[in-house]
């Protein structure tokens, strides 16, 4: 029992793996990476293995390392359940979630609607990570995830949060100075908003090529929220989703129901985390969030059975 590994030493274990690097993961303890090299040794010595390969570039789990990963992440997912078991009062969630999702969806739907919530679970509380890249679940970067490509492998619970549709907006003043749209082969040669194209976080936001033969950018953000503000200001046309715009942006759709592309936003959380009250009720809220209003996905109001497939673009 005395060469029996301190159990604590296992959070180093994993936020080495997590992060990559000594000092990342020193400062995700909060402590000096000099007591992270100090807890691995140990860790190494009492198992009698070689738990990471340390490299210039930084430090990558050994076979021995990877075997030793699931059941580190075991520890660490009962240790917080019991943490949350004693914790927390008449049965309502308590502690941090931490989210990775989509500026504007994070900003227009989630965080406006975060009061209910908060009231209900007084001693929750919502870390928003409005990344112009999806957080990473591996690394731990986040407890859940909003995004446009679910995992496909590893231990994770993945479900499809809403099918949604971006659509084309222009302003009153940038359509009267320019040649009148009545389908969609009129598009040609007009001005788009859009992202910058070498900072996309998915391919799916690539549907100005489907829409336009080299569609000319003349303005392009890696936020959404910048490109509303662009298309208001009548600098170009821009696709959108309807919940990115305010009452008093002064956009008008563009060939409504013809011109749009479909995609499908995914709700993913590591499975050990899922297990976590606090993540299951934070989980449920966002999945309520999205079926109670389909108007905002730019949807029918049977949307939430559209097929989650991109539509041909005329």
């Amino acid at each position: 029992m005395q060469n029996m590994p301190d159990w604590s030493d296992f959070r180093y274990l994993l936020e080495v793996a997590r992060t990559g690097t000594l000092t990342a993961a020193a400062l995700r303890l909060e402590v000096d990476h000099t007591t992270v090299s100090r807890r691995l040794a140990r860790l190494e010595a009492q198992l009698g293995c070689l738990l990471f390969d340390r490299r210039r570039d930084g430090y990558t789990l050994t076979e021995a390392g990877q075997a030793l990963l699931s059941h580190a992440e075991a520890i660490e997912s009962s240790v917080l359940a019991a943490g949350e078991a004693i914790g927390g009062s008449g049965g309502t969630a308590s502690g941090p979630v931490r989210i990775g999702l989509p500026e504007v969806f994070g900003t227009r739907v989630v965080t406006p609607n975060l009061p209910a919530l908060l009231a209900k679970h007084p001693e929750l509380s919502i870390e928003l990570l409005l990344y112009h890249r999806f957080p990473n679940l591996a690394s731990r970067e986040a407890d859940l995830v909003i995004t446009l490509d679910p995992p496909t492998s590893g231990r994770y619970v993945v479900a499809r949060l809403a099918d949604f549709r971006y659509q084309l907006y222009g302003s009153p003043a940038y359509l009267a100075r320019h040649p009148p749209i009545k389908e969609a082969r009129d598009l040609a040669g007009h001005d788009f908003v859009d992202y910058v194209q070498d900072q996309l976080m998915s391919d799916e936001l690539r549907y100005l090529e489907r829409l336009v033969d080299a569609p000319r950018r003349v303005f392009s953000s890696t936020g959404m929220l910048a490109q509303v503000d662009a298309a208001s200001a009548g600098i170009g046309l821009a696709m959108l989703t309807p919940y990115s715009l305010t009452a008093d942006c002064g956009l008008v759709q563009v060939l409504p129901g013809t011109v749009y592309s479909a995609s499908t936003l995914w709700l993913a959380a590591p499975a050990d985390l899922f297990r976590l009250r606090r993540v299951r009720v934070v989980w449920d809220f966002l999945r309520q969030l999205a079926d109670r209003t389909p108007s905002w996905f730019g949807l029918p109001e049977t949307g939430q059975a559209m097929a989650a497939d991109t539509q041909p673009m005329p």
